[in-house]
């Protein structure tokens, strides 16, 4: 296995357990997440599933969800 660094292929990560969102459509239009070792989060594509990943620390993920929550990123859905 590949170490999990941006970049790596989805697929080198072993065991990870993907997962995306209930509100995700059938189309494969979708963000997986998965929690690896060591407290780190890999994000996927969920069109490309051995694709590249990007590799976040739990505070830059808490960060991000918290921008989403009070709305910061709202202006890229307009």
């Amino acid at each position: 296995m590949q170490r999990a660094e941006n970049g790596v292929s989805a697929g080198a990560i072993e065991g990870a357990c993907w997962r995306k969102s209930r509100r995700s459509g059938g189309n494969g239009n979708c963000v997986e997440v998965a929690c690896l070792s060591g407290g780190h989060v890999a994000m996927r594509n969920s069109r490309f599933p051995d694709g590249p990943v990007l590799v976040y620390t739990r505070e830059e993920i808490a960060a991000f969800l918290g921008g989403v929550k009070d709305g910061d990123f709202d202006f890229t859905l307009s």
